[in-house]
């Protein structure tokens, strides 16, 4: 069984070619990614063991592919419930300079948001794990989500899993970001990894403030754990002026000290994905067993490098973020 469980809502990814507008394409180039597989990927591209639960219709050839893609990547799909009439769809349009990307959602009765509790044996799917990790997009989905990530969690805690949370705040799901905290907050019970931001924990809990920075990263980081009982907080924090470039970096709490990774300076490809890939290698570096400082930049040096690559999946090796991660790199040509 794998080490590490994810549980969310992949999807058909949409997108016009290279940088033509949805009022422009006559075509859309076809992907599928969802926030928990993207993390589920990254476990397995690093050669950790990883398995992804979802509800996907049967008899559906798109959800087939999904599948295999997954399958492919080294992901356990064995756990996957086939039930439901459609699969969720998302429309992405690249941004470029200053005109920021646009993500159009039709995810509306997809399969995961009218997934049952009864659907789900969890305690069959945590048998040997060691990890859960969920993410704030699958309770946005409907009650029902709701209750199945509960029971999740609890079959979690029965197992005795670490559980890593990733906020994901997603203003076109929720509406307020105050029914996001609403909802939200009774499910940090149980969770020892919290990944989030600044600002969508300033949004969503009303901690903190909205400015970058090392004091006030270790200040929200704080309070967090202090509410809710994290064991360990991560903060990314990205800082553009445009659609193309991003700094990119995290700071990592835990033990009620802070570690800050490197900053890295990106030309964007594709920039979705990259907080998922984050997490995925943050949990691989963890259960590998290292400190805080050493995880935290791994985790950003995968993330940096999901930046460079297209579609939701960071299809990396793990010595080529090792590499970037002890100072390597540079983008020149391997020969």
């Amino acid at each position: 069984m794998p080490d590490v469980v994810t549980f969310g809502e992949i999807m058909l990814r949409l997108s016009p070619p290279g940088h033509l507008r949805f009022t422009q394409t006559a075509s859309f180039e076809i992907t599928f990614g969802g926030a928990e597989a993207n993390v589920a990927v990254m476990v397995a591209q690093l050669g950790g063991s990883a398995g992804y639960v979802t509800r996907l219709p049967a008899a559906n050839d798109l959800a087939q592919r999904a599948i295999n893609e997954l399958r492919g990547l080294g992901v356990d799909t064995a756990s996957i419930v086939r039930a439901g009439d459609r699969m969720g769809v998302y429309f992405l349009e690249q941004g470029a300079s200053q005109r920021p990307g646009k993500i159009i959602y039709d995810r509306a009765h997809s399969a995961i948001a009218e997934a049952q509790v009864s659907e789900f044996d969890w305690d069959k799917i945590f048998a040997g794990a060691k990890w859960f990790h969920w993410s704030g997009i699958t309770p946005a989905l409907s009650a029902s989500a709701v209750k199945v990530t509960q029971a999740a969690l609890a079959a979690a805690k029965r197992a005795g899993l670490a559980v890593s949370f990733d906020l994901n705040y997603r203003a076109k799901l929720w509406g307020k970001p105050e029914q996001a905290g609403a909802t939200l907050g009774p499910l940090m019970k149980g969770v020892h990894l919290c990944v989030t931001s600044i600002e969508e924990a300033h949004a969503v809990f009303g901690i903190g403030g909205s400015r970058e920075g090392g004091p006030r990263a270790a200040e929200t980081a704080q309070l967090l754990c202090e509410r809710f009982g994290f064991e360990t907080v991560a903060l990314t924090q990205r800082q553009g002026t445009t659609a193309d470039v991003t700094s990119w970096g995290a700071m990592l709490y835990h033990d009620g000290e802070p570690s800050f990774s490197t900053r890295h300076e990106i030309s964007i490809v594709d920039r979705v994905g990259a907080g998922d890939s984050f997490t995925g290698a943050l949990v691989f570096a963890l259960l590998r067993g290292d400190a805080p400082q050493k995880a935290v930049d791994f985790a950003v040096a995968a993330s940096t490098l999901k930046h460079t690559i297209p579609g939701d999946y960071n299809v990396v090796s793990l010595a080529e973020v090792e590499a970037l991660a002890g100072g390597g790199g540079g983008g020149r040509v391997q020969r």
